[in-house]
C-alpha cells in the first residue's frame, strides 16, 4: 500500500463524492494529501473521512476553484506546508442548471464554465509553474465525464464544459510530455454521490441509465478511485493525453 509513497496529491473538490474517494485511496497509497472545496466548514468531516489510520498525512485548504486568486493561494500555502504537489486531480465541478441546453441562463452558463474549465486550466497552470521550475515531473487527473463525449440532454452546458476538459487534457499532454508532466482524464458515467443527486434520485433516469449499462448498475466513488491511483503513481509513466471510461459498459452500446 505504497504506490504513492513520498508523493503529495492535492485533490480539488475533495469534501465529498469522487474527490473524497480518491483522496482516502490516496492517503491509504502513502501520499500527502491537501483536500480543498469551497467551504471551510466542509473539511473537517472529510479530513476525518479520509483519514483513516493516517490523519498526519491529511491537509485542508478551502479553495473556490472558481476564483483565479484564490488557487493562487492555496498552491503557495500547500508549497510552503505540505510540499509542492507531484500530483493534482481535478475534480472541483458545478453543475446548476438541468434542462434544455438553449433556454441555460447566462448566469449559470457562466459559472459552469467559470469553475469546470477556468478552474481546471487555473489549477493545472499554477502546478504545472511549480513542476518546471523545480524540473519535476508530475502527473495531472482530470476528472471529466462521459458527458463530454457525447450529447448530453438536460446538462449540455455541463456536458461542454467536460468535452472542454478532454480537449485541454489532450493538448497539455502533448505540450508538457517531454517535461515529464503526463496529463490524463477520467470521463465517469453514472455515480452514486450529492453531486448526481438529482439523477441517482431519478427512478426513470436511473432506469434509462442501468438499463443500457452493460453491468445493469450505476457505479461508486470508489470504483473511481483506483484508476486515479494508477494515473498518479509511477505506475503509468507512459500514459499521457488519454481519457478513461468508467461508466459500467454504457458507452459500449
Amino acid at each position: 500500500m505504497d504506490r504513492l509513497d513520498g508523493k503529495v496529491v492535492w485533490v480539488t473538490g475533495g469534501s465529498a463524492g469522487i474527490g473524497q474517494a480518491i483522496a482516502a485511496r490516496c492517503v491509504a497509497e502513502g501520499a500527502r494529501v491537501v483536500i480543498s472545496s469551497r467551504r471551510e466548514e466542509k473539511l473537517a468531516a472529510a479530513r476525518e473521512a479520509v483519514a483513516g489510520d493516517h490523519p498526519e498525512r491529511v491537509f485542508t485548504r478551502a479553495c473556490h476553484c472558481g476564483e483565479p486568486e484564490q488557487i493562487a493561494a492555496a498552491v503557495e500555502w500547500i508549497a510552503d506546508h505540505v510540499g509542492a504537489p507531484d500530483v493534482l486531480v481535478n475534480n472541483a465541478a458545478t453543475n446548476p442548471y438541468f434542462g434544455p441546453l438553449l433556454n441555460t441562463p447566462p448566469s449559470m452558463w457562466d459559472k459552469t464554465f467559470e469553475v469546470n474549465v477556468r478552474g481546471y486550466f487555473e489549477t493545472t497552470r499554477r502546478v504545472v509553474e511549480r513542476l518546471l521550475a523545480a524540473g519535476r515531473a508530475g502527473s495531472i487527473v482530470n476528472v471529466a465525464s462521459i458527458q463530454g463525449r457525447r450529447a448530453a440532454p438536460l446538462q449540455g452546458v455541463y456536458g461542454m464544459t467536460k468535452a472542454a476538459v478532454i480537449s485541454m487534457t489532450q493538448t497539455l499532454a502533448v505540450e508538457l510530455g517531454r517535461a515529464g508532466i503526463r496529463v490524463n482524464a477520467i470521463a465517469p458515467g453514472l455515480v452514486d454521490t450529492r453531486f448526481a443527486s438529482v439523477l441517482v434520485g431519478s427512478d426513470d433516469l436511473v432506469k434509462g441509465y442501468t438499463d443500457r449499462a452493460a453491468l445493469g448498475r450505476y457505479a461508486t466513488p470508489d470504483e473511481i478511485s483506483g484508476l486515479a491511483v494508477y494515473l498518479a503513481s509511477d505506475e503509468s509513466t507512459y500514459v499521457t493525453g488519454q481519457v478513461f471510461t468508467i461508466d459500467g459498459g454504457y458507452t459500449a452500446t
